[in-house]
């Protein structure tokens, strides 16, 4: 199973678990002033770096879990940041990608590496 599959597998228990997730892609691209050249390529004037994502080793998906805390907050609903790096199975996460969910889960976070829904799953 690719690791887009299971990402978007993943999105969809999330969302049966009441939980909101959305998928991220970091990395680096240009923008700049496009001239479409005539064989349909693209050229970048005056290009500049553009960085996209929270930050490099940020995980597949980001979200928020809803949680209920007890006892002088009782039935008030806050919203814990979650970060998923989903993998395919025998692979692993990347060191500045386990540095990024260590990051999460030292701030009260939940961070999961998950191969599969059942991997999330056990999680929550």
């Amino acid at each position: 199973m690719t690791e887009r599959r299971i990402q978007s597998e993943i999105l969809l228990a999330l969302a049966e678990h009441g939980l909101s997730g959305w998928r991220q892609n970091v990395g680096t691209g240009w923008a700049g002033e496009v001239q479409k050249l005539k064989d349909g390529s693209v050229l970048i004037r005056n290009p500049r770096p553009l960085q996209a994502g929270l930050c490099r080793g940020s995980s597949d998906i980001i979200g928020l879990r809803p949680l209920t805390i007890t006892p002088e907050m009782i039935g008030q609903t806050i919203a814990q940041f979650a970060a998923i790096e989903v993998k395919q199975p025998g692979s692993y996460p990347k060191p500045e990608q386990r540095h990024f969910l260590g990051f999460v889960q030292s701030k009260g976070g939940l961070a999961i590496v998950a191969r599969s829904v059942a991997d999330l799953e056990g999680a929550l």
